[in-house]
């Protein structure tokens, strides 16, 4: 028997694979019936080497594609590159080089980590946001979301970060801190290009319904598009001579509105800066006001304002209220403006009394009815709601309403490594598309592209100064850039058709392999990339681009990799390189460490010597199989029963449970049994079974064990199927759902009768939680498997 030597080894099978293109995908054939996978992790950041992090998201990915793939689906696993933005641009300014050449130079060596540790990508799909080629089809999609009015352009408050000297989304902001540097970030008033995702607000909550997605996750972006609903009503400000709306959910408490506040953002402040006679004091306020982060200004004890000296007509009472400019109101809630009732809102008390302003009460808490209301008064507070907004709206003062959370995502960066934005500006035409003929409009090469607070590319005039494309006069190109998360909102559809010359896909095409069957990645990504790819979908769907409305229809979140405790990432510096373990222990090892080590949804604290601990066990593998090769074939026994419940254990693990520790722990068991006798009945079954399950994990090793067994291209074989006769359980996993989803797991005998499964599912304290008192419609068993209670 020859020494194991996984280095050896891996080299060895990587070539085979690489030579019979073994993970490459075909186009399907016209009318194809065959079922497809689209197993897909979010892209790299080619910012730096990858780490372990990295290994756990795409080993994870490369199980579940062999699994697929030997279940006779057909299946596409491709990789590219996030190589635009931030990231790499920061990188390039850390190693002092251009962005091209750091970029592309940490894109080869990723390349290398990722065949070294054996994953089955397809090499033929590759694509990069950094290729003309495709950032072709980013400009010429962008113009068709200007010509659908969705991309549009005007002065705004941002989010500004002083470090990185850009523009930030409202998705890209943590904490009141950039998401990539942790800088504070400012405040400031900006011309900018925005996307209209609010148009798609309800639609993106709708279709939630679609997804197979963590509830966590569809919380966050329910949470963060923040629907409400409630009336908008108009408030007169005569000196203006404007009527400003408030949205409301209390409009039954209007007639206890004693003063007006507008958000220091709001577009008319500048106005009530020239016309107020307290104006120069609102311009320090609003300074000052706009220095400080929103979530700080919302939960500050003490309320600060200004007087404008100005005032508001209460469209209920006729009363002239005064006009303030506060910064607990944040532009993005509602308008920017809130009609003040102290009487029944904290902060508008607090407010109130810091600054001696009246304080009305127009509802009886206790009575759940309106008082000092007119003619409205002791009406319940539902009722009271409807009727005063029909009645404003009688008078032109009011109407039904619903406000979004959610704001239109600001995308132009003033960076120079991103996406050219196709737009020309000219003093005669206005704001101009590029013509499709002429894109890609090309990134251009600068003198110093470094942030210095306006776009690095306005300094090469040569690019910058072109004909206008509709009258030929001079204009100006845009030389703001793309936010990366523009690049990453289309990608996934790109690797559908990744050679296309003539359109950004092949409708046929991205309509075959999508939805995405499996995405995988970081819950930090909730709010804007997952949330960004969806827009994007549903506008290209009603473009007639594609024929789906959700890109990804089953998300999983991975868990963190820590190291000493911190999350391990670039940004932090505490990575480990996954190529120089896998140079010592062998990548199988590290591939089955990392999902080993802990469920792969939850964080997990990474060691060497557990990559060590793993090593040992593949040794221990790779002698006892060797041990059972010359075993005779066939045969009755404990050892068979024990494989087919292995079978029937990682089948049932990866393939419904989606669990991936598990099934490492289960063919362990097995190879323990099969290693006190390795020459027992069934023992060349057991290990040929050992080795067949551990393939989408080791698939090194896997495939040399299956050729000493006297087999060939393990890759290829069909996924073994459990003998149920061999399955002797006295107890199962019940599952327990409501309306379908899984709310809790209980182990329960095999011979209980159904009632008494029911009365176990209704006896769950997780069941009930989400039961919370509704009416059981049906009652739907499935002996042996599951309980699931329509409520």
């Amino acid at each position: 028997m020859e020494t194991y030597d996984p280095q050896a080894i891996e080299a060895k099978w990587q070539r085979v694979w690489e030579d019979a293109r073994a993970f490459y995908t075909d186009d399907p054939e016209p009318g194809e019936q065959r079922a497809k996978f689209y197993m897909l992790e979010m892209l790299p950041y080619p910012s730096g080497d990858l780490h372990m992090g990295h290994v756990l998201n795409y080993t994870l990915g490369d199980v579940l594609t062999h699994f697929r793939r030997r279940h006779g689906l057909r299946v596409l696993r491709p990789m590219g590159w996030d190589s635009f933005g931030l990231p790499a641009e920061n990188a390039a300014i850390r190693e002092g080089g251009s962005p091209r050449e750091i970029t592309e130079r940490n894109i080869a060596n990723i390349e290398r980590q990722m065949h070294r540790l054996g994953w089955a990508i397809d090499w033929d799909r590759v694509i990069a946001a950094h290729d003309p080629a495709y950032y072709r089809w980013t400009q010429w999609l962008f113009l068709r979301f200007f010509e659908k009015g969705l991309a549009y352009r005007k002065e705004a408050p941002v989010n500004w970060c002083p470090n990185d000297q850009t523009v930030l989304a409202n998705e890209q902001v943590i904490d009141g801190r950039c998401e990539r540097c942790g800088t504070v970030v400012e405040a400031r008033k900006m011309v900018q290009w925005f996307f209209r995702i609010t148009a798609y607000a309800d639609a993106l909550l709708e279709d939630h319904a679609l997804l197979d997605w963590p509830e966590r996750t569809i919380t966050i972006q329910r949470n963060w598009i923040g629907r409400s609903e409630g009336a908008e009503l108009l408030f007169r400000i005569s000196e203006l001579d404007e009527d400003v709306a408030v949205f409301t959910t209390r409009p039954d408490t209007v007639f206890g509105a004693t003063f007006f506040v507008l958000a220091p953002e709001h577009p008319l402040v500048d106005t009530m800066v020239e016309r107020s006679p307290h104006g120069e004091e609102i311009r320090e306020y609003v300074k000052h006001a706009l220095a400080k982060r929103g979530e700080v200004r919302a939960a500050a004890e003490e309320k600060t304002g200004v007087d404008t000296g100005l005032t508001a007509t209460n469209p209920a009472t006729g009363e002239e209220i005064p006009v303030w400019v506060a910064d607990y109101v944040l532009m993005e809630y509602g308008t920017g403006a809130i009609m003040a009732v102290p009487g029944h809102d904290e902060r508008d008390r607090e407010f109130a009394e810091q600054f001696g302003l009246p304080v009305r009460q127009v509802v009886d808490e206790e009575l759940g009815a309106l008082v000092e209301s007119g003619e409205f008064s002791e009406r319940p507070v539902e009722e009271a709601k409807g009727a005063i907004v029909e009645w404003l709206g009688s008078l032109g003062r009011g109407r039904p309403a619903v406000s979004f959370r959610l704001r239109d995502w600001g995308f132009s960066r003033q960076r120079y490594w991103g996406c050219p934005i196709p737009i020309v500006y000219c003093g005669e035409c206005g704001i101009v598309a590029v013509p499709d003929s002429e894109l890609p409009v090309l990134l251009p090469e600068v003198e110093d592209y470094r942030p210095r607070g306006k776009p690095p590319l306005a300094s090469n005039e040569e690019w910058l100064n072109v004909p206008c494309p509709s009258c030929g006069g001079p204009g100006q190109r845009e030389a703001d850039t793309m936010d990366t998360f523009v690049d990453s909102s289309w990608y996934f559809l790109r690797y559908c058709d990744p050679n296309n010359d003539q359109a950004p896909f092949s409708r046929d095409l991205v309509d075959f392999w999508m939805p995405v069957d499996q995405y995988v990645g970081g819950i930090d990504h909730a709010t804007g990339h997952l949330l960004y790819s969806r827009f994007w979908v549903k506008v290209m769907n009603e473009l007639g681009l594609v024929g789906f409305r959700e890109p990804f229809a089953r998300l999983f979140h991975q868990g963190w990799v820590r190291q000493g405790g911190t999350k391990m990432s670039k940004s932090r510096g505490n990575v480990t390189a996954p190529d120089q373990l896998a140079d010592m222990y062998g990548a199988d090892a590290v591939r089955l460490y990392i999902l080993f080590v802990g469920p792969a949804d939850q964080d997990m604290d990474w060691t060497e010597e557990g990559v060590e601990g793993i090593a040992r066990f593949l040794r221990r593998l790779w002698r006892i199989v060797h041990e059972a090769a010359g075993s005779e074939a066939g045969g009755e026994g404990p050892l068979v029963r024990k494989a087919h419940e292995t079978i029937a254990k990682v089948t049932d693990d990866i393939g419904r449970r989606f669990t991936f520790n598990t099934p490492i722990a289960a063919v362990m068991e097995l190879v323990n049994e099969l290693g006190r006798d390795p020459s027992a009945p069934g023992a060349r079954f057991a290990a040929e079974t050992a080795v067949s399950l551990i393939q989408p994990y080791a698939p090194h090793v896997a495939e040399e064990l299956w050729a000493a067994l006297g087999h060939e291209r393990l890759w290829e074989q069909p996924w073994p199927v459990a003998d149920e006769s061999q399955l002797t359980r006295e107890t199962f996993e019940l599952v327990i759902q409501v309306n379908g989803k899984v709310r809790d797991r209980v182990e329960a005998s095999a011979d209980e009768p159904e009632e008494q499964l029911v009365e176990r599912a209704l006896a769950s304290p997780r069941v009930q939680a989400h039961l919370d008192g509704k009416e059981i419609r049906q009652t739907i068993v499935v002996p042996g498997r599951l309980v699931n209670l329509v409520v």
